[in-house]
């Protein structure tokens, strides 16, 4: 069951300088990643396929024209009239792309993306886990994470032109890296997002975390600086217009976040600061003795009915969870 918040003692403030060009800058790399045409694939697997849920693989171009991967699940044989729900899956850290069926089972098309440096991009991108955090980031226009956020933006663009698709009932959910994306996905698009899902949110207040946890991948900026100490204030002026705290202002809908109050990787702190931000915070829960996993398993049923209240999904057949929430 979620916690109670009173039973939290912060361990030490959440700060982060908000850039007087903020808006500009996100402006300039939305813009710049139009350069590039999608050029999306959608290849149906027919290994992955069956059990009432087709599977494609899906590949597309995104800013600097570099070409990434998804999959996409659909209850089987949904017709381009569906109007289906969509959901846009979102991974954490260390991991890759979730073959979400189950998701598909219960009526939502699904796209879950797998931006560069995952499995199916490295051949192009690969800072490495540890690496991505600190890959470049000593300027904010060539971080390595900048092409991450907007690879999933244009994913949840094709998930918005697919034409089974209902743009007017898409979600977005993920945990650790894949909730602070959720968050930044909708502000950087508050026109298409009905609703977000947001566990153990990363990239929440960054050089805040490097104090409050001393655990991967925040680590990662630790050492750096340990190497590079001559760097601290491109590298605390870069990661100010990448932190999800200062861009959250801007989503337009529904929110449901979910911590454990004893993260040590998204420290909890960082947590409670986006819920102070957020414009629209329909359920924050907290979980005592819980750590990254934020909640789970328990959480998986309020984050069903989260999305089953906004997105209305009429499901094909009853499912069983997909965790994509438990790593960085």
């Amino acid at each position: 069951m979620p916690s109670d918040t009173a039973r939290f003692t912060p361990r030490g403030p959440v700060d982060v300088d908000r850039p007087d060009d903020l808006d500009a800058f996100w402006n300039e790399a939305l813009a710049y990643l139009e350069h590039t045409a999608p050029a999306a694939a959608f290849v149906l697997d027919e290994t992955m396929s069956g059990d009432g849920v087709d599977v494609f693989a899906v590949t597309y171009s995104s800013a600097g024209g570099v070409r990434v991967g998804a999959w996409y699940t659909l209850p089987e044989g949904a017709a381009p009239d569906a109007d289906l729900p969509g959901i846009l899956l979102i991974p954490g850290y260390i991991s890759d792309p979730t073959v979400a069926k189950s998701w598909s089972l219960r009526g939502y098309a699904v796209l879950s993306v797998a931006p560069r440096g995952k499995v199916r991009a490295r051949d192009q991108i690969d800072p490495g886990y540890p690496g991505l955090l600190v890959d470049g980031a000593n300027d904010a226009r060539s971080a390595t994470y900048l092409g991450f956020y907007l690879d999933v933006v244009r994913g949840l663009d094709l998930l918005a032109d697919r034409d089974e698709v209902d743009r007017t009932r898409i979600g977005v959910h993920g945990s650790s890296q894949g909730g602070g994306l959720a968050v930044a996905t909708a502000a950087l698009r508050p026109d298409l997002v009905r609703c977000i899902s947001a566990g153990a949110p990363y990239l929440c207040g960054i050089m805040s975390s490097v104090r409050l946890t001393l655990t991967y991948p925040y680590q990662e900026i630790r050492e750096y600086l340990h190497i590079h100490p001559e760097q601290r204030t491109a590298l605390e002026t870069a990661y100010s217009y990448l932190d999800v705290l200062n861009i959250s202002e801007r989503v337009a809908c529904p929110a449901q976040v979910y911590i454990g109050l004893g993260d040590d990787v998204c420290p909890p702190e960082t947590g409670f600061a986006l819920v102070e931000r957020l414009p629209h915070v329909e359920q924050f829960l907290t979980y005592q003795g819980c750590a990254h996993g934020a909640g789970l398993p328990w959480v998986n049923e309020e984050i069903d009915a989260f999305l089953e209240r906004h997105l209305s999904p009429s499901p094909a057949a009853a499912r069983e969870h997909d965790l994509i929430g438990g790593n960085a």
